[in-house]
C-alpha cells in the first residue's frame, strides 16, 4: 500500500485510498463486498436527491466483465483483466420530463467515490479510468440516449508489481504526488493561500 503523506492524518480509507494496476487475478468478490460497493455508491448525496448515478458490473468471469474489458483502452486491457470486478459509471443526463438534468457527472462522481473509499473498508481498491471506448459501451450493453458512460472502475485486490510490464511497473512504484495545499486552498484572494 501506498499511503497518502500529508500535511495532517487523515482518516485511514483516505489515506489508504490508491490507483494501483497490479490487482491479485485469483481473488474474488464476495457476493456480501459486491453488494456493498453499490450501496455505498447509492447513499452518495447528489444535487436536490436527483441520483443520476447508474452502474453496469460484473465479476470476472462473468459476460459483463469480458464486455466492459472489451471496451477499455489497449493500455487498460491487459492489466484490468486481473481485476476482481469491472464496473461502468453512467450519469443520467435529463430528468423524467426530458428537461436536462444538472450536476449529474458531479454526482456520478459522488456516488463513485462511495464506492471507491467502500472498496478500501473491504480490504480492497479501486482504479477509475477514462481510457475506454464509451460508444462501444453504449452499443455493448444498451444505453439509452439520455445516459452517458463516464468511467470504467476495476476493483480488486492488490497484487504483484512485478507482473505488470515495465512502464506500468515504474508507475506502479512511482511515489504518490499532489499539488501544494498552498496552490489549492485560498482565502481572500486567488493569490493568497489558506494555508
Amino acid at each position: 500500500m501506498k499511503p497518502a503523506d500529508s500535511s495532517v492524518p487523515l482518516h485511514p480509507l483516505l489515506a489508504e485510498r490508491w490507483s494501483p494496476r497490479a490487482l491479485d487475478p485469483e481473488v474474488e468478490l464476495t457476493d456480501k463486498q459486491f453488494t456493498a460497493l453499490f450501496e455505498a455508491a447509492r447513499w452518495a448525496p447528489s444535487w436536490g436527491n436527483t441520483q443520476p448515478a447508474r452502474y453496469i458490473a460484473g465479476r470476472r468471469g462473468e459476460s459483463t466483465f469480458d464486455k466492459l474489458r472489451g471496451t477499455l483502452s489497449r493500455g487498460n486491457h491487459g492489466w484490468a483483466g486481473n481485476a476482481s470486478a469491472l464496473v461502468l459509471g453512467v450519469t443520467k443526463l435529463t430528468n423524467d420530463d426530458g428537461e436536462t438534468l444538472p450536476y449529474g457527472e458531479y454526482g456520478l462522481g459522488l456516488a463513485t467515490e462511495n464506492l471507491v473509499l467502500q472498496a478500501v473498508g473491504e480490504g480492497l481498491v479501486a482504479h477509475q479510468m477514462a481510457g475506454f471506448d464509451r460508444d462501444a459501451a453504449r452499443e455493448a450493453f444498451g444505453i439509452p440516449a439520455d445516459y452517458e458512460p463516464m468511467v470504467v472502475i476495476a476493483v480488486g485486490a492488490p497484487g504483484d508489481a512485478e507482473q505488470l510490464p515495465e512502464r506500468l511497473r515504474e508507475k506502479e512504484s512511482a511515489p504518490r504526488s499532489r499539488i501544494p495545499l498552498t496552490e489549492f486552498v485560498f482565502s481572500d484572494s486567488w493569490q493568497e493561500p489558506t494555508f
